[in-house]
């Protein structure tokens, strides 16, 4: 007698979810978070290695300098590389490059080695956000992106807020050497996971039919790569629209990396902090950069909801507000005294800052055609990060040169404000791709 046949295990549909699309932003939220703890590791491990290898803060600061501009140039290609061959290909094998590049750093001892070992963290960090903004479009509608991507974005502001307990306990229980030993084994093991279980939408067996018609409706729910458009990655550049991102993600990471280099040292010198107290104000601010990278996403979505504006429009007027708001506060923040309200100015400044990158990013989505979202993304970040190169060291060349901090927060408010001009009056209309 013959028994019945078991189903066969590929048939058997998996559930489906209603809202399955914003666990992608888990994965890309988790992503930028390991991201940031493997470039924040050497600044918490740069006094042991001082003390062991006999290294100089010239040393740790030329190291830092070959990361900025590894990533800073690495930008370009990446989204050209992610446009063509995909976005699950290219960000596994980049997580699994910067992971090797941060293991490394614990192996070696000469500063050689450190030099070659930054480079190729800067190498690998460089498609992690312009891979994440295509994902963002290929899974969201319009109206949705800059709310998802203020989500993931913010792991730029939970990287530093969560980054200081985390990497000293890991240094203190095991030593310089384990703490990038172990915060390189976590991306790998992160990027194992990723190419195991992430799927484009198209490929998805967890999306719903109305969950997966809601996201193609708006041109969204299909990856595009560069063989699906006719325009040349190098013709972006002759674009009124790109040259505005460039030109104002350069004014608001100018800002943002002065933040990022000397808030701790600002607040030590110019409030007298001890460093117990540090390491919980220097955390502060940064739970405001988180608030407003996803409040400037729910404000562009709800401006989009209720007819008020386009999508484009939407992020336009909020990164507009958004920078000027900024200028005001961080010119500022050097003539107050008290540090309640230094924290709480410092705070409001990185909570504008942020829902402005987070809409910078997602714009990529509403400017670009689906098939060079991640170009697009990538040459913004370029011009970002070119700016964020040269800031610390033109803040920390005034602030040697006048004993003050004033002119370098008044001067980078002007910057901050400037974006203001630039995402207005020259980012102006998506590029057409009328030859599809």
């Amino acid at each position: 007698m013959s028994t019945p046949l078991a189903p066969r295990k590929e048939s058997l549909p998996l559930e489906t979810r209603k809202n399955f699309r914003w666990t992608v932003v888990i994965w890309l939220l988790i992503g930028g978070i390991i991201n940031y703890l493997d470039r924040a590791n050497l600044s918490i491990a740069a006094p042991e290695m001082m003390k062991e290898l006999g290294l100089t803060k010239t040393d740790i600061g030329l190291m830092g300098t070959v990361f900025s501009w590894s990533y800073a140039l690495m930008q370009l290609p990446s989204g050209w590389l992610i446009d063509r061959f995909g976005t699950k290909k290219v960000y596994s094998i980049a997580v699994i490059w910067w992971s090797f590049a941060t293991f490394l750093t614990g192996a070696v001892s000469k500063m050689s080695s450190f030099i070659a070992a930054r480079l190729l963290l800067g190498i690998g960090e460089a498609p992690c956000f312009p891979t994440a903004a295509k994902i963002t479009a290929n899974w969201f509608p319009k109206k949705e992106r800059g709310l998802a991507t203020g989500f993931w974005d913010s792991s730029s502001k939970w990287g530093p807020a969560i980054a200081p307990p985390i990497l000293v306990f890991l240094l203190v229980s095991f030593g310089w050497r384990a703490l990038f030993y172990i915060t390189g084994a976590i991306g790998i093991v992160f990027a194992i996971l990723f190419l195991l279980f992430y799927k484009n939408p198209d490929q998805s067996r967890r999306l719903s039919e109305e969950e997966r018609a809601y996201i193609q409706a708006d041109g969204a729910g299909t990856e595009q790569g560069i063989g699906q458009t006719r325009i040349k990655w190098r013709t972006l550049f002759t674009y009124r629209s790109v040259w505005g991102m460039i030109l104002g993600f350069f004014c608001t990471i100018w800002i943002w990396n002065i933040f990022l280099v000397f808030l701790p040292l600002y607040l030590v010198e110019a409030h007298h902090i001890s460093l117990q107290e540090l390491g919980i104000y220097a955390s502060i601010p940064w739970i405001g950069g988180i608030f407003g990278n996803i409040f400037g996403g729910f404000v562009t979505k709800k401006l989009v909801d209720k007819g008020i504006s386009t999508p484009i429009n939407a992020k336009r007027s909020l990164i507009s507000v958004c920078s000027l708001a900024a200028a005001v506060v961080v010119i500022l923040i050097p003539f107050v005294q008290g540090i309640a309200i230094t924290l709480t100015l410092l705070t409001l400044a990185l909570l504008f800052i942020s829902a402005i990158t987070g809409s910078a990013w997602a714009m990529a989505g509403d400017v670009a055609p689906p098939a060079l979202v991640a170009s697009v993304g990538s040459i913004q970040n370029f011009g970002g990060y070119f700016g964020g190169a040269f800031s610390p060291v033109v803040a920390g060349f005034i602030v040697d040169a006048t004993g003050s901090y004033l002119l370098a927060f008044v001067s980078g408010g002007i910057i901050a404000g400037c974006a203001a001009l630039c995402y207005w009056f020259i980012v102006k209309d998506p590029i057409e791709d009328r030859n599809v």
